[in-house]
């Protein structure tokens, strides 16, 4: 029997997981030419910041038997609003399992823990030169609200 893709939040042992998914993402950022720069984050501050009495960010797995995936995100607050969004800074999935569901399972459990907290909307960018991406974006019907160069700022209301 196949093992099931399962979305699960990431925990404190895992820093390093967390750590290596960055590192392929800068890497994948680097070859299409959206990221120059020098990663300068580490598995301990991973644990320091993500995993304190005050978390900065909370870190999603999908797993078929181990990660495959990784989705960085954190809750922000309009205080002209007076609601909560959420912010999608990284969304990553190794090569290989690429278009079978796993990012689409992931911005799933993001659309329901925006639904949970009465989000307004989920929000990101994107570099408009990685093309599969975007197209994945507008399937699941985000929207550009916002392009500066290469980078398209997407909104998604759930």
């Amino acid at each position: 029997m196949a093992s099931e893709l399962k979305i699960r939040p990431a925990a404190i042992a895992e820093a390093e997981i967390i750590y290596s998914f960055i590192e392929k993402k800068a890497e994948f950022d680097r070859n299409i030419g959206a990221f120059s720069g020098k990663i300068e984050t580490s598995a301990e501050k991973i644990r320091q910041t993500v995993f304190n009495s005050t978390p900065f960010a909370q870190v999603l797995f999908a797993e078929i038997e181990q990660p495959i995936g990784f989705a960085l995100y954190y809750f922000r607050y309009s205080s002209f609003r007076g609601l909560p969004s959420i912010w999608l800074d990284d969304l990553y999935i190794d090569e290989g399992f690429r278009s079978k569901g796993a990012g689409a399972a992931l911005m799933s459990y993001l659309a329901q823990e925006a639904q949970n907290n009465c989000c307004t909307h989920l929000a990101w960018t994107a570099d408009i030169r990685n093309i599969r991406t975007v197209s994945f974006y507008h399937c699941l019907g985000a929207k550009i609200a916002l392009q500066n160069g290469n980078v398209c700022f997407f909104q998604w209301i759930p």
